[in-house]
């Protein structure tokens, strides 16, 4: 186009052109427009692959802060539509219930993920505690000891939808966590890989030969974890390599890996850089969108949410960790422009988090603290059993937060009054915002709001299942780390405060031009914003969330989702 350009400019001194030149310059305006109509045209083409990335607990405060250091791929995501301050609007903001919002449409109370673990004193088996990506129903189970599985997962995934409006679909999921694949996955997955602890594996009973490149990644990690690893700290993260005392260890600096160290591999560059391999060998091993009907690929890039469980989200750590994000994400944009199909992508998280409150205290955040050993569910127990004279376990839970369910075993007539006595001890506490019932939540209307006019019990309710919620659901107040023990984790996430809520959603298309807006939209806005791309009908009652018009002049990509 600029080589016409030029010849449409006036001629040269001395130069003479046919009359015929007069016509092409009379035509030029009318041959300008159709070209860039194509051009318009070819690059708001339907996805042929749609990508959904998820970075574990990359809060909206992370990308707002690193945002001048990007230079690859979420650089690159940043010309497209930019949503800095989503919401997972929930109250549970855990890694299950996250994920299985991005591709469902639908908060945590329609999926029943409400926690990454949760308990169920109705199952056979001795354990009562349920993770959230096992199946509870097979023998010999437990939540430690469990079968990885999506039979938990209430909603339909967007590759459930494309699979059964066209059974030509693939649906892929790579993950570094199993929880993260398989509620991104869903129920009819095509190819679903997850670091299993030792080597990166699919589900139980998916009979199909090993992609090459899975085999090829395992062998290349097993090699790499027995040596030892000293990260290099790019130029821009040296200003952050400040210690930071945490009972008796140092966070802050990062250290070298000691060969062998599986625990340490999960922090290092090379765990999402191996999940990164392997989503760019599926991509080409399977030609995703070459078929008849559009591919969908989710990856789970885990290592950020567990570089700030270990080291807290303000030091070298994870400065580190989110440039490695920056070019992993490069390279599978530079992968999806190599297939030459029309391609959609959008990255967010499934919560965000805090750091930890020793560094927070430090940067100012002075109520920052640990949480109080009395609310830990094993000693507040101990209280209400000698309270009322009762065998313990009377109070079940797996965090000093959240769901805490009266043991079954706690007889009849005594059973409103331990609840209402356990109520009272825990507001009664000062680092207790809320307590709320089942009965309570019952009765409040799902949220309709923006998620940015929540009040706390509208978080509580969207994470609300009153077949899997316990008897009493606890909020913390604001800056309180749930964790005593620091020996291998020191911060964390799952409070319902905007820290933890905040996710950025980026989406981007190449060749569409994009726009920056800072609408508290939600994660469960993704899945009807992608499905409208592709024209896959979506009943607007089977989901919480809404079409997001992604383009940026008078169209609507929300068009025939509207109609």
């Amino acid at each position: 186009m600029a080589r016409f350009q030029m010849l449409m400019r006036s001629p040269a001194v001395g130069v003479t052109r046919s009359p015929a030149f007069g016509v092409l310059r009379m035509l030029f305006p009318v041959i300008v427009a159709a070209v860039s109509a194509a051009s318009e045209a070819q690059s708001a083409a339907r996805p042929r692959i749609i990508v959904a990335i998820s970075v574990d607990e990359f809060s909206a405060d992370l990308f707002t802060e690193y945002r001048p250091l990007f230079k690859a791929g979420l650089h690159r995501l940043q010309t497209g539509v930019v949503f800095p301050g989503g919401y997972q609007s929930h109250a549970a903001t855990e890694t299950c219930p996250g994920h299985s919002t991005i591709l469902t449409g639908s908060r945590p109370a329609r999926t029943g993920i409400i926690a990454n673990e949760w308990y169920d004193q109705s199952l056979s088996r001795a354990d009562k505690k349920v993770y959230c990506s096992e199946d509870p129903s097979l023998p010999g189970s437990s939540s430690t000891n469990f079968t990885v599985s999506a039979q938990l997962l209430k909603a339909q995934t967007l590759g459930d939808r494309m699979k059964s409006a066209n059974p030509g679909s693939r649906v892929v999921s790579v993950a570094g966590k199993d929880r993260a694949a398989i509620m991104m996955g869903g129920h009819a997955m095509d190819q679903v890989w997850f670091w299993s602890g030792k080597s990166f594996v699919t589900l139980k009973g998916m009979d199909q030969p090993t992609p090459a490149i899975v085999d090829k990644v395992n062998a290349a990690v097993a090699v790499g974890i027995m040596k030892p690893d000293l990260p290099v700290l790019p130029e821009p993260c040296r200003v952050r390599s400040v210690p930071v005392r945490v009972a008796d260890k140092t966070v802050g600096v990062p250290r070298e890996r000691k060969a062998g160290d599986f625990q340490g591999f999960h922090t290092s560059l090379a765990f999402d850089r191996a999940t990164t391999d392997i989503a760019i060998g599926l991509i080409r091993e399977l030609r995703l969108g070459a078929g008849k009907a559009p591919d969908v690929l989710s990856i789970g890039l885990s290592a950020t949410d567990y570089v700030g469980h270990t080291f807290g989200t303000e030091g070298a750590e994870m400065c580190a960790q989110l440039l490695g994000v920056d070019e992993n994400v490069g390279r599978i944009l530079a992968a999806l422009d190599a297939t030459h199909q029309p391609y959609v992508v959008v990255l967010t998280a499934d919560h965000g988090g805090q750091d930890l409150p020793e560094r927070n205290k430090m940067h100012g955040i002075l109520d920052a603290t640990r949480v109080d050993a009395a609310l830990l569910p094993a000693n507040m127990s101990k209280q209400l059993a000698a309270e009322f004279n009762l065998p313990e376990p009377v109070l079940l839970g797996v965090a000093p937060f959240g769901d805490i369910y009266l043991a079954r075993g706690i007889p009849g007539n005594v059973r409103s009054r331990v609840l209402e006595a356990a109520k009272a001890r825990y507001l009664a506490h000062p680092q207790v915002a809320a307590v709320f019932t089942p009965a309570e939540l019952r009765r409040l209307p799902l949220p309709s709001e923006p998620a940015d006019e929540w009040s706390l019990a509208d978080r509580f309710r969207a994470s609300f299942d009153p077949e899997r919620s316990g008897d009493l659901i606890v909020a913390p107040k604001p800056h309180i780390t749930p964790i005593i023990d620091v020996s291998t984790y020191v911060a964390t996430h799952g409070s319902p405060w905007n820290y933890d809520r905040k996710v950025p959603i980026l989406f981007y298309r190449p060749g569409v031009v994009g726009f920056e807006q800072s609408l508290p939209v939600e994660t469960v806005d993704i899945l009807p914003t992608l499905a409208a791309l592709i024209e896959l009908p979506i009943p607007s009652a089977e989901i919480d969330g809404r079409c997001i018009n992604l383009d940026a002049a008078t169209g609507d990509s929300c068009a025939f989702e509207r109609h």
